[in-house]
């Protein structure tokens, strides 16, 4: 009902404006209209509107309405059409008609003349609101022009029938394998979430994901799933638990399905407005748009941080790095942690909402947003974009020519400018190494660069499946620990600028016994030397927990080396080396009678000496259990 009403606010306020019609079919005419805007039935209203003109050309007041009418079918170009007529009729009209002229202008393509209204239009207009938006509208006039001399490659593919129905579907949520996507499905008014897996290069038919999260009574929507596809981040409105009209739930997989849902609580929810949650790659921050006040608009996009003692931390604003005046939403931060994609109406665009991205830059400072570009952006409202971990693909819903009904899921290629960073990531599964059996375990993965940890979670507790996604550039420290069990370690190290195909592995870790050996991965030292680097830290820190956690284990440190060089001189360095470690850990708290140390240089080689990938993992830092 708002768009008639506002449309007959036009009628009673313009008609003054406008000359009396030339006789009484045209005005009859118009009178008839009236009831089938008040019911929104504008094509009705339309072609009796259209009857009105054909009678009377000159009724100025009907082509006026006639233009807001098409303007609400998104008929861009009939409406442009008839306020112009109406204008040129009589150039003494309000000043909406002149902005409303200006936007179908912009609509259409025609951005010097709408710049002409729109600086037309602000001298003339008392409504702060309007002149705000005329104002952004000048700079999109000056955007556009430019932007659209340089359009980017953009060709959507619909889903398939596996995804979209006749009913809605929308926001797409995707897993960093590319293998699970989570959407919201629309039936009869009501939002739910449906999950589709892809195999056989398709997506297979969508099934509902969840009865302890779907419910007939409220809706869900607008989600974000964590890479590894564990974690439901998602938007639930009016609900008893609910701090305010809308806030945000999270729920997490458990084996085959999904536990309860709950309310994350305050600081993140409040008594306002929050919605369109975006997680993360490491679980530790969440990005999420609120009405709340303080904010740089009417929406803005927030965020809150885990704090040390496991809960989710004040709410901040992103800053006008990223809000501005207007709206910003459906924020989506990559599984890079560093490329946010989100739309807004307020940086220059093409009109509405278009979709941006911002990188952090070193300094950990959001960058200047960019539009990704028409024709992915248009005048139309362009939002709720995700993007595959590869960077290669864009996910988002849309009205298109070949759709199955309403809303349908496209995909889309990321032109190369809008990519985010590269990543890679690490897939498996953890076992017990004699019963071949998966367990449930911690696994952390730390950038060596940065001293960060970028994944720290447990496995499925049925599957004893994992994911963890890796940034490409830096070098990274990899261990599974179960209560136990030996500790298991790797080192990934993904250079900059490569094309990694992501680690499919299957861990095996061994229960605590004498004997049990572990090869420290991420133990570093300079060619020749024997001090600690600091890259070193994070797995001493592991070794230290282990120990702690099982005070009756001893063990004996060893250094090893491989056969390039005097056999006395690698002895030495690799006592060094071992003795260096015991140190470290004696001074960290742990008794001197639980560790012995030993140098063996090249006498107990695991690889072949003549490559030099088999001297690289000859050259290595262990330890044995001697006592359990």
């Amino acid at each position: 009902m708002k768009h008639g009403l506002i449309i007959l606010f036009s009628i009673l306020s313009i008609y003054c404006f406008g000359q009396n019609p030339s006789n009484k079919k045209a005005q009859n005419l118009f009178e008839k209209a009236s009831p089938f805007i008040q019911k929104q039935d504008y094509p009705a209203a339309a072609q009796l509107l259209e009857s009105a003109v054909q009678a009377d050309p000159q009724f100025q007041t009907a082509l006026i309405v006639l233009g807001d009418v098409y303007r609400i079918q998104k008929k861009y170009a009939e409406a442009k059409a008839n306020y112009q007529k109406a204008i040129n009729i009589n150039k003494n009209v309000l000043p909406e008609v002149i902005f409303n002229l200006a936007q179908m202008e912009f609509a259409t393509a025609e951005y010097v003349k709408a710049k002409q209204h729109f600086e037309q239009f602000i001298p003339l207009d008392k409504s702060a609101e309007r002149n705000k938006k005329a104002k952004k509208y000048l700079l999109d006039c000056d955007f556009a022009v430019e932007a659209i001399k340089k359009p980017v490659k953009y060709i959507p593919k619909n889903l398939g029938e596996g995804v979209n129905t006749t009913n809605a579907e929308y926001f797409p949520a995707l897993t960093a394998d590319g293998e699970t996507l989570i959407f919201t499905r629309q039936i009869n008014g009501n939002e739910d979430f449906w999950t589709s897996q892809f195999k056989n290069n398709e997506w297979n038919t969508a099934t509902p994901l969840s009865n302890k999260i779907n419910t007939a009574k409220y809706n869900e929507g607008a989600q974000t799933i964590s890479p590894d596809g564990k974690y439901l981040f998602f938007t639930g409105c009016n609900r008893p638990d609910g701090l305010g009209r809308c806030d945000i739930y999270v729920s997490h997989r458990e084996g085959a399905d999904w536990g309860e849902p709950y309310n994350i609580g305050s600081p993140v929810n409040s008594e306002y407005w929050e919605s369109q949650p975006a997680i993360s790659p490491d679980g530790s921050t969440l990005y999420f748009v609120s009405n709340r006040p303080g904010g740089a608009g009417g929406y803005d996009i927030w965020k809150s941080t885990i704090t040390a003692d496991a809960k989710w931390g004040p709410a901040i604003n992103l800053g006008p790095e990223i809000n501005t005046p207007f709206d910003e939403n459906t924020p989506f931060l990559h599984a890079d942690g560093k490329t946010l994609y989100f739309s807004s109406d307020g940086w220059p665009g093409f009109g509405n909402k278009d979709i941006y991205y911002s990188r952090l830059d070193d300094t950990e400072k959001w960058q200047k947003p960019i539009n990704v570009g028409y024709p992915i952006n248009s005048f139309e409202d362009e939002s709720g974009l995700v993007v595959s971990a590869d960077g290669n693909l864009g996910f988002f819903s849309s009205n298109l020519k070949d759709g199955y009904g309403a809303q349908d899921i496209y995909s889309f290629g990321i032109p190369e400018r809008a990519r985010p960073l590269k990543i890679s990531y690490v897939k498996g599964i953890v076992k017990d190494k004699d019963s071949q059996k998966t367990i449930e375990s911690n696994v952390q993965v730390v950038d060596l660069k940065t001293n960060k940890t970028v994944f720290d979670d447990y496995t499925d507790p049925t599957t004893g499946s994992f994911l963890a996604v890796m940034p490409v550039g830096s070098n990274y420290l990899f261990n599974v620990n179960a209560e136990g069990y030996m500790f298991y370690s790797e080192n990934f190290e993904l250079k900059a600028g490569d094309i990694n195909k992501p680690y499919q592995i299957e861990v095996y870790i061994e229960k605590i016994k004498a004997g049990g050996n572990v090869t420290l991965k991420n133990i570093f030292f300079d060619t020749n030397k024997y001090n600690l680097l600091p890259a070193s830290i994070k797995e001493l820190e592991v070794l230290i927990t282990f120990l702690n956690d099982n005070p009756t284990v001893e063990i004996e440190i060893q250094g090893h080396t491989d056969n390039v060089g005097d056999d006395k001189l690698n002895e030495k360095l690799s006592f060094n080396r071992a003795n260096a470690v015991y140190v470290y850990l004696i001074k960290n708290n742990i008794e001197a009678k639980r560790l012995t140390f030993k140098g063996f240089g090249a006498s107990k080689p695991i690889a072949d000496n003549k490559t030099e990938l088999g001297r690289k993992n000859n050259r290595r830092t262990s330890f044995v259990i001697t006592k359990v």
